[in-house]
């Protein structure tokens, strides 16, 4: 038995302003992978080749064991968009017995308590819902379908921090059974400081790095100084005046002199000068 719970194998999709390719990416059970990078780096598309939602112009993708949009790994594969995907007209406190025919491990008290726990008014229409209502709704709903693999796609753009740690520590509880995954895509880095075990960074449709989180943090820093900027070294370098900036391997920092400034890098770091790097001059 594979300890994967999904993956995709050198996919690639072509369309005419936008290309998605040799992305390769596992999900081992046990683990939560953060999918980082710029607004329209691809993330949505890699998430919707997850799901079997976009057709492939090359490679594989799979999740538990069968090909990606497969039923048997639609009915255990929790997703999370950022606006609900009920229909606006329904009464929150019905969409358990509307979805309850499509999944035979739907779970009524499970998903009645996650709305309680969130905030979710039962009462109120979909369509009423603020924001931040709408993606607990989808959370709840989610989870109550008891999947093995929960996907998240920039499921706390625009909420509050109470509203963010809400969702991280729901998540949280999901993993507390190994045999679970989750596949969390966002651009506020911070929501997977203490919750992703591995990271991704996807620019311009391509894997600009991967690895664990903490050998991510251990294998960068940031150097800053002033005046000409190094010819070698940095990777995504910005200028800002007579200052600049880089990302670079923490194994060359005593390649650089007193005068720079060697800090250690955040993810909100490694994510911009990777994505400096590694973006495509269009043709």
């Amino acid at each position: 038995m594979t300890d994967d719970l999904a993956r995709l194998d050198r996919i690639r999709i072509h369309r005419p302003s936008f290309e998605v390719a040799d992305v390769s990416l596992r999900l081992p059970r046990g683990s939560v992978v953060g999918l980082v990078g710029p607004n329209g780096a691809g993330k949505t598309t890699i998430i919707r080749a997850l799901l079997g939602l976009v057709a492939l112009d090359g490679g594989t993708a799979e999740v538990l064991g069968h090909p990606a949009g497969a039923p048997e790994a639609r009915v255990r594969t929790g997703v999370v968009l950022d606006r609900p995907t009920a229909a606006p007209e329904w009464r929150v406190a019905s969409i358990g017995r509307r979805l309850a025919p499509f999944y035979a491990g739907w779970d009524e008290a499970r998903f009645v308590d996650l709305l309680d726990r969130l905030h979710v008014p039962r009462e109120r229409r979909v369509g009423d819902l603020s924001r931040g209502q709408g993606v607990k709704l989808a959370l709840a709903t989610a989870l109550a379908q008891h999947p093995r693999l929960l996907v998240l796609d920039e499921p706390s753009s625009g909420l509050d921090p109470a509203s963010r740690r809400e969702i991280v520590d729901v998540i949280r509880e999901f993993m507390v059974s190994p045999e679970n995954a989750t596949l969390f895509s966002t651009h506020i880095t911070t929501d997977l400081d203490d919750l992703a075990d591995d990271l991704v960074v996807v620019v311009d449709g391509r894997i600009a790095h991967q690895g664990t989180l903490p050998d991510t943090r251990d294998e960068f820093a940031v150097a800053r100084g002033a005046g000409p900027v190094p010819r070698s070294g940095l990777i995504g370098p910005q200028t800002s005046g007579a200052q600049w900036s880089g990302l670079i391997r923490a194994a060359d920092t005593a390649d650089f002199g007193a005068d720079v400034v060697i800090d250690s890098a955040s993810l909100d770091d490694i994510v911009i000068h990777l994505a400096a790097a590694n973006e495509r001059t269009p043709a």
